[in-house]
């Protein structure tokens, strides 16, 4: 997968179409990811222990990895990524500025 934890994707498609987030975790066996802010649910929870409070609590599920760009921290545009070859190791590249990417 091209996109990896800590990068700041765009949401292209869903109901949060249009908003940016940092990935939290990436799922490589399913291509999915969990992006902070993104497809936010409502979880209800139970009390386990005595004294602990049970409720509703917001919790981000993943989201498919084909749904989102990456955005450059250069040019600040959300891209595709590519790769190039540096000195035998691969190197993640905006396809739009051409800037190397973390």
């Amino acid at each position: 997968m091209k996109i990896k934890k800590g990068d700041t994707v765009k949401v292209l498609s869903g109901n949060d179409k249009g908003k940016t987030g940092e990935v939290l975790e990436v799922i490589p066996k399913t291509e999915k990811i969990i992006v902070k802010g993104i497809n936010v649910r409502k979880k209800h929870v139970k009390p386990r222990k005595q004294g602990e409070e049970g409720g509703i609590i917001p919790v981000e599920c993943s989201i498919h990895s084909s749904k989102v760009n990456v955005v450059c921290s250069k040019c600040g545009k959300a891209t595709r990524i590519g790769y190039e070859i540096e000195k035998d190791k691969k190197v993640r590249v905006c396809r739009k500025c051409g800037a190397k990417m973390k």
